[in-house]
């Protein structure tokens, strides 16, 4: 199960775009100083380079370039032959008189043509570089920019909104973290009901559901979660979690049914505020849950259920007069800005900013569109976190921090 991908900020882009050009201004230098001490050793060794191209001229008038080319290795001073070309590699002669540098020489240019060939190369290196660093000047200029506004929005309280072309696996559903970063989701219409039980109910996990016709199927997962992280990326306001997946909660339990009872109840919250329990005028319900082996798609006849039905045979554990509210905070997950949701309680140790949220006569779209423009999370993404229903808002520094 993996990780929807991260999107990188603008100021990150543009410093590496910087990275990039110093590095090619250093190359483009590097490569003007060499061609302009090759053109200059040509100058340097006019007579040993004269003798090389009368010889080569000579030679192919009597014998032709592709001879020349096959006993070339025969040839001192010379390293390699280009018949396509009409050229040569030849070895200048270093300070002890033995072959140095190799430089690439046209037969039918002179000995100053040939070098100015390599000053001209300097030249064009060092056009490069120039234009190298004028658009690097721009790119400073623009990370910069980003920067200062990255700075501004921070100060606002605001996250920089990030597109992704995937998503975590969890966010196909209804989810919410619990005490001790653990999972708990359910599904959002039957089809993610039957996906829910079918893919992510394991063994080692719980199932919740709401003593409601219609509520959705819950997960109560003993191995995934959210941890909190050291890792800071980017600008990120203060009072906003840094948060990673895991995949390695519960260590030392081997069944869900082992958690701390704050977590059980948790969860038993969490279901009947996903439920239309939240609509119904009340301040509680109920809910239960049962061990996964409990919950069939088939009938004790063995007829077959309906989308998102499903038998739950055995005893179940019940859960009465649960409180209907949850809470809402600002986190950032893998680098991913986004909505966390769960009971009060468990979200107010982790998220310094967040709100609390009870039934009431507020639309949820309005809800969602005051937590989204304080905060820069899309509007999309914290109407999902909401219940279906009516809200009323008891801010905690999430919309006016």
């Amino acid at each position: 199960v993996e990780t929807g991908e991260r999107a990188e900020d603008e100021s990150s882009k543009l410093s590496r775009r910087a990275s990039q050009q110093r590095n090619a201004i250093e190359r483009f230098k590097q490569r003007a100083v060499i061609t302009q001490e090759l053109g200059k050793s040509i100058q340097d060794n006019w007579g040993h380079v004269d003798n090389i191209l009368t010889q080569l001229n000579t030679a192919v008038e009597e014998r032709g370039w592709q001879d020349i080319a096959d006993m070339s290795h025969e040839v001192e001073w010379v390293d390699s032959v280009d018949p396509a070309n009409h050229s040569v590699v030849a070895f200048l002669p270093d300070n002890d008189g033995e072959p140095g540098a190799s430089v690439t020489l046209e037969a039918s240019k002179t000995v100053h043509q040939n070098a100015q060939r390599y000053f001209e190369e300097a030249r064009a290196q060092k056009n490069k570089a120039k234009g190298a660093m004028e658009a690097l000047e721009k790119t400073e200029k623009s990370r910069r920019s980003a920067e200062k506004k990255a700075a501004k929005e921070a100060a606002s309280g605001k996250l920089r909104g990030r597109k992704r072309s995937r998503r975590f696996w969890f966010e196909k559903y209804r989810w919410a973290v619990l005490s001790g970063g653990h999972l708990l989701i359910g599904g959002k219409d039957a089809k993610g009901n039957d996906v829910l039980v079918r893919k992510h109910l394991s063994p080692s996990d719980l199932y919740f559901h709401a003593d409601l016709h219609g509520a959705p199927s819950c997960s109560l997962k003993l191995k995934d979660g959210l941890i909190l992280s050291n890792t800071k990326e980017g600008l990120i306001p203060k009072g906003v979690a840094s948060m990673q997946i895991s995949q390695a909660l519960g260590e030392g339990l081997e069944d869900a049914r082992e958690l701390d009872e704050t977590v059980i109840s948790e969860a038993a919250q969490i279901a009947v505020c996903w439920s239309r329990a939240w609509g119904s005028g009340g301040a509680a319900a109920t809910a239960f849950h049962v061990r996964s082996s409990q919950v069939s798609k088939t009938t004790e006849t063995g007829e077959s259920l309906a989308r998102g039905s499903f038998v739950v045979r055995g005893e179940r554990s019940w859960h009465k007069d649960v409180p209907l509210e949850i809470a809402i905070g600002l986190a950032v997950v893998n680098g991913v800005p986004m909505p966390l949701s769960g009971i009060p309680r468990t979200i107010s140790k982790i998220c310094e900013r967040w709100v609390k949220i009870s039934p009431g006569r507020e639309k949820k779209e309005a809800v969602a569109n005051r937590i989204s423009k304080s905060t820069g999370l899309s509007q999309e993404d914290v109407l999902s976190c909401l219940p279906p229903g009516g809200c009323s808002v008891e801010d905690k520094g999430l919309i006016d921090p």
